[in-house]
């Protein structure tokens, strides 16, 4: 067979149609907790509200709720997948056996994202954010008219996994996803190209760029205490109890329990049993107020 131009430019159409193929396919779980920013810039300041955006009474002029001075930066970075494909091959035709490749490629490439995400929950006990405490904290700053030392607190402690409960329900959501140049397929498939003239090979790469970095911590909490129904309407409270600087709840409401591998049953228990195991009232089995307060998500990247 006749490798020519005309030969590795339908090869590559193919590749590409495979890849794209299982970008649609694969199906990504981080956008259930993170919001995604489409960014023009190679870095991009983050500057958050101190609290909520609220609405009051207009009374003389209004009253400004400007972006605080604490900020942060998010950076682009660059990440790339590549693989080798053999002259032989394309001259014996036998690309057939390349497909599965290109297209796990695909999948790799879409499911990279969680990676990212993943990281951050466990990331969240020592990062410092804009507010100089880490994302998961007992002493976040949240002063109210009755109290400017007043802390908010979104982690609980404990000897046990941890698990995370969260409000997803906004447009600002607990983690962010910066996406600076979506994935792409590329080739080094030229006759003057070094592999090719040198050892027969053909390269085909995929390349983002992207970043990943910490929202509002108010809408997350981690607890490491033993995941029970008592430990769940506790970190519940706790989020919902929270002010912004008037004094006002903000309207948070914990809507995403997530969870590793191994605490799967134990959250399966909370949310969809209708009586509690091993517990009853004086009447017989006790029901389980927790049943459908949360959707479940189990992230297989939090296993220890």
């Amino acid at each position: 067979m006749i490798i020519d131009q005309n030969k590795l430019a339908n090869m590559y159409i193919t590749f590409n149609a495979l890849f794209n193929e299982a970008l649609q396919a694969t199906q990504p779980w981080w956008e259930r907790v993170a919001m995604l920013v489409r960014a023009g810039t190679r870095i991009v300041d983050y500057k958050w509200l101190k609290n909520f955006p609220g609405i009051q009474e207009w009374i003389g002029d209004r009253q400004i709720q400007s972006l605080g001075a604490e900020a942060f930066q998010i950076e682009a970075k660059k990440y790339e997948g590549t693989v080798e494909v053999e002259e032989d091959d394309i001259d014996d035709d036998t690309l057939g056996i390349y497909s599965p490749l290109i297209s796990e490629l695909g999948r790799a490439a879409k499911k990279h994202p969680d990676r990212l995400i993943g990281a951050l929950f466990a990331a969240g006990l020592t990062a410092t954010i804009w507010d100089g405490k880490h994302f998961f904290d007992t002493d976040h700053p949240a002063p109210i008219p009755t109290n400017e030392a007043a802390v908010g607190s979104n982690y609980t402690d404990g000897v046990g996994t941890a698990w995370y409960l969260m409000d997803v329900s906004r447009a600002i959501k607990p983690f962010i996803f910066q996406l600076r140049r979506d994935w792409r397929l590329v080739r080094m498939d030229k006759e003057d190209d070094e592999q090719k003239f040198m050892r027969g090979k053909i390269r085909y790469g995929v390349d983002y760029r992207s970043n990943v970095g910490f929202g509002l911590w108010q809408l997350a909490h981690c607890s490491k205490a033993a995941l029970t129904g008592d430990n769940y309407g506790a970190a519940r409270a706790a989020m919902m109890s929270l002010k912004n600087v008037r004094g006002e709840a903000l309207d948070i409401t914990p809507n995403l329990l997530v969870v590793p591998p191994s605490l799967e049953g134990k959250a399966r228990e909370i949310l969809n049993n209708q009586f509690i195991i091993g517990q009853a009232d004086v009447g017989g089995s006790k029901e389980n107020v927790w049943k459908g307060t949360a959707d479940l998500l189990v992230i297989q990247d939090l296993a220890a």
